[in-house]
């Protein structure tokens, strides 16, 4: 299954909000925003302001993309943290980080690959700097299978006890090693059987 913008089907909340720049506003679909027009959100002048999207149900995450204003201010998203994860503590803010913005020019997008990151929360978090947390769009890229769905590698939705994936490879005559590659969640990485055929 390819992955979809998960975020178009989600809710969101934040910090605070400045005048009428509501949350949603961040996931309308409307990515180009010359100034704040309708189509961005704003929080108020905060310290650690945070902006949450919840996804109603747990998704891998691929890819996460987040459109600046396109007016001014640009500086704003400098260090803007983004976390997924399904834990509310401290309103999200501690769930694993997927990246951190170093700087995104006005009007324009950036995009973090998560790399299958699980979670039903995405969110977007300025620590520690009283600042305003300003977002145009935010995209989210995944779907409800894990695995990496680029490379030829799919698995299927099991019970939690068992998973499994299959990747299809050329004809070989003879086959010398098996590589398991995890990523960074190494408390995942229980024994496994491969099997051959």
């Amino acid at each position: 299954m390819a992955p979809m913008n998960l975020a178009l089907k989600g809710t969101a909340v934040q910090s605070s909000t400045y005048s009428t720049w509501g949350a949603s506003n961040a996931i309308d679909g409307i990515r180009y925003a010359p100034g704040l027009a309708s189509s961005c959100s704003h929080t108020e002048y905060d310290l650690s302001p945070w902006w949450r999207l919840d996804l109603l149900d747990s998704y891998y995450i691929y890819n996460v993309t987040i459109t600046n204003r396109g007016d001014c201010c640009s500086e704003r998203m400098t260090g803007v943290e983004i976390r997924i994860g399904n834990s509310l503590e401290n309103n999200g803010n501690n769930n694993p980080r997927c990246g951190v913005t170093s700087s995104v020019p006005a009007g324009s997008s950036v995009s973090f690959s998560c790399g299958g990151m699980e979670g039903r929360y995405v969110n977007m978090y300025l620590p520690n700097i009283q600042e305003y947390l300003t977002l145009c769009e935010v995209e989210v890229y995944g779907t409800d299978e894990g695995g990496t769905p680029y490379m030829g590698i799919s698995s299927r939705k099991l019970p939690p006890h068992i998973s499994w994936s299959e990747s299809k490879i050329a004809p070989i005559n003879k086959l010398h090693l098996v590589a398991v590659l995890h990523r960074t969640c190494l408390e995942r990485m229980s024994p496994k059987n491969i099997y051959l055929s």
